[in-house]
C-alpha cells in the first residue's frame, strides 16, 4: 500500500497535474495548427507554386513481392508487403514540420507583443492614491483643527533662575 500512496502523492502533486493539463491543451492545439496548415496555409503555397506541394506518393520500391501485379501506389505496395523507401513520405513531413513551427513561432510572437503591448498600458497608468480609512481620516482631520488651537492656548513658562546664576526654562510637557 506503500506504492500506491507513493503514486497518489505523485500523481496529484502540483507540477504533474499542470503537465497533465498541459499535454491535454497541446493535443487540442495541435489539432488546430494542423488544421490550418492542411486547410489554409498548404493551399495557398500549392497556388502560388502552381502545383501540388505533396510529396507522400513519391518512393523508389527495394524489393517487390513474388507475383505482384497491383498498382504501384504506397498504400498498395506496403499492404502487399513490399520494401518501400518512401521518401516523399518523409519530406512532406519535414515540410509540413517547418511550416507547423513557423507558424507557431508568429502566434507566440502575436501573443508576446499583445502582452508586452498590455504590460506598458499597465505602467503607464497613473497609480491611483488609496484612500486611508475613514477613522484615520477624521483622526487626520481632528488632528488639523486642534493644532492652531494647541499653538494659541501653549502656557508660556517664566525662566528661572538656577543656584549658579543662569536662567533656564522648563516645558512642563516634558
Amino acid at each position: 500500500m506503500a506504492i500506491m500512496k507513493e503514486f497518489r502523492d505523485f500523481a496529484v502533486r502540483g507540477n504533474v497535474v499542470d503537465l497533465a493539463v498541459g499535454v491535454i491543451i497541446g493535443g487540442a492545439f495541435s489539432l488546430i495548427v494542423n488544421s490550418m496548415v492542411k486547410d489554409i496555409v498548404m493551399p495557398l503555397i500549392n497556388y502560388l507554386v502552381g502545383g501540388a506541394v505533396d510529396f507522400s506518393n513519391k518512393f523508389l520500391v527495394l524489393t517487390l513481392p513474388e507475383g505482384y501485379t497491383g498498382p504501384m501506389t504506397y498504400r498498395d505496395l506496403t499492404a502487399a508487403g513490399a520494401t518501400v523507401f518512401a521518401w516523399g513520405n518523409f519530406l512532406t513531413i519535414v515540410i509540413n514540420f517547418i511550416l507547423l513551427a513557423f507558424i507557431i513561432f508568429w502566434m507566440v510572437k502575436i501573443i508576446n507583443s499583445a502582452r508586452k503591448r498590455a504590460e506598458k498600458e499597465k505602467e503607464a497608468e497613473p497609480a491611483k492614491a488609496v484612500a486611508p480609512p475613514e477613522d484615520v481620516a477624521l483622526l487626520r482631520e481632528i488632528r488639523d483643527l486642534l493644532k492652531p488651537q494647541a499653538a494659541a492656548t501653549a502656557p508660556v513658562v517664566p525662566p528661572t533662575v538656577s543656584s549658579t546664576g543662569t536662567s533656564t526654562s522648563v516645558d512642563p510637557r516634558r
